[in-house]
């Protein structure tokens, strides 16, 4: 067996030899680098597993922001479909109670019809919109697709009313303006009817005459007043009459005020009823004081007793 001497020379002392086998060398050198790369081991897994509990760290705490997000978003959906759910009762609401009103307004249009003496055929108001569908449970909500067709039936059938209401509302506002077209003012502050309409003895003649209106005495310079709402189309002096106006009040209708003392508006002057268009007075081919008041229908003249308030 080999040997490797080594000698031990002390500064001070007794020089040492010391031998030993390359066996024994090579087992040392053997354990040192055993010993060495267990170190290197041992040093490698302290700093791997440093890293792996950094990596486990970030990758908890990614997955709490995750799993925040997720309760963040969560909740939001949540809080969504409640707020969709109560909009959407509401909308069921709202389109129950429209359907209840457009009943409500087919019983107005019946009875705007009935009062306004229509003819019933011309205006149906019996269809009603519709109402229906299977019934809901307790926690059962309207789905979309039959507020959609209640909407539907809702929108139709106020076309319908639309169209229905806006013809009565028509044939109304020519019933009213034919009402207040028609002369039913007394002409003049005070006095009475002292001659009808119709053939009379001519005080001037002494000859029968036909008399195409009334005559209303009263006092000189007493207003005369339009008998209804109209237009003036005449205010000046004719022959026999004197001083004269004569308003048109439309669908036909026009009166004449004449004899008077003065006249107070002018051509193309619109009046109110009761608004003063002259004085009494007794010009042209008068015997004193009074007015002269005639009532004309499309030219036609008309007896001025049924138009007067009172003889």
């Amino acid at each position: 067996m080999s040997k490797i001497s080594v000698m031990l020379v002390p500064e001070a002392g007794k020089v040492r030899n010391l031998s030993v086998s390359t066996t024994s060398l090579s087992f040392a050198a053997i354990v040192l680098t055993s010993l060495l790369a267990v170190a290197a081991w041992g040093a490698w897994g302290v700093l791997n597993v440093a890293g792996t509990e950094n990596q486990l760290t970030v990758t908890e705490q990614h997955l709490l922001d995750v799993e925040h997000q997720y309760q963040e978003e969560t909740s939001r959906l949540r809080e969504q479909i409640k707020h969709d759910r109560q909009q959407l009762a509401v909308l069921a609401r709202n389109v129950g109670q429209l359907q209840a009103k457009l009943s409500r307004l087919d019983a107005v249009g019946s009875r705007l019809v009935e009062v306004a003496k229509l003819d019933e055929s011309q205006f149906d108001f019996k269809p009603q919109p519709a109402f229906g569908g299977p019934r809901l449970v307790q926690g059962q909500e309207m789905g979309i697709s039959s507020l959609d067709l209640g909407l539907e039936n809702i929108d139709e059938h106020l076309g319908l009313l639309d169209a229905q209401l806006a013809t009565i509302d028509f044939v109304m506002q020519q019933q009213r303006s034919k009402k207040a077209a028609r002369p039913h003012g007394w002409p003049t502050e005070g006095g009475w009817v002292s001659s009808n309409f119709g053939m009379r003895t001519d005080p001037f003649t002494g000859e029968l005459a036909q008399h195409r209106g009334v005559d209303i005495a009263n006092r000189f310079d007493a207003p005369v007043m339009a008998s209804s709402k109209g237009i003036v189309v005449f205010a000046g002096k004719q022959k026999d009459f004197g001083f004269v106006v004569e308003v048109a009040h439309g669908h036909g209708y026009l009166t004449r005020y004449g004899h008077l003392s003065a006249v107070k508006v002018g051509r193309g002057q619109q009046v109110e009823e009761n608004e003063i268009v002259g004085t009494i007075g007794s010009s042209g081919r008068s015997t004193g004081p009074h007015l002269h008041y005639e009532v004309l229908r499309n030219g036609r003249y008309l007896d001025p007793r049924p138009f007067l308030p009172r003889a």
